[in-house]
């Protein structure tokens, strides 16, 4: 099993009067991820992929600072059904877990917006990614 990861820089931005990353950063950060991993791996633009984000969850772990300059996150694939992928992602600062998180994402028709079958190609690239 491989784990995709992907560099994300922490930006002014992000930070919140308390003085950390605002904890909607965190879904940005996963998003990021994401996006990259479908650019990587699946070899596709996700602004072209036919897919909504069915649910996302996140359990937090550490602040992330501005300090911190980079966050790493993870994807790996937990499950991969008919037409549905679920993903796990870590953001990690050095050795130490900020949060971890777990999305959904469904492909769809684009003219119904009813779920379809992942496209075989895309279901054999993400299964190498597969969380066993």
């Amino acid at each position: 099993m491989a784990t995709y990861t992907a560099d994300i820089d922490v930006r002014f931005r992000d930070i919140d009067a308390m003085g950390h990353v605002n904890n909607a950063v965190y879904a940005t950060y996963i998003e990021q991820a994401r996006t990259r991993f479908f650019r990587d791996v699946l070899d596709l633009d996700i602004s072209g992929a036919s897919t909504v984000l069915a649910s996302l969850s996140i359990d937090f772990r550490r602040p992330v600072e501005l300090d911190d300059d980079a966050v790493v996150v993870s994807v790996e694939i937990a499950d991969l059904g008919r037409s549905s992928a679920t993903m796990t992602h870590e953001i990690r600062i050095g050795d130490a877990v900020a949060a971890e998180a777990e999305a959904t994402l469904v492909a769809v028709d684009p003219e119904t917006g009813e779920p379809t079958p992942i496209p075989e190609a895309h279901r054999e690239a993400m299964a190498s990614y597969r969380d066993r």
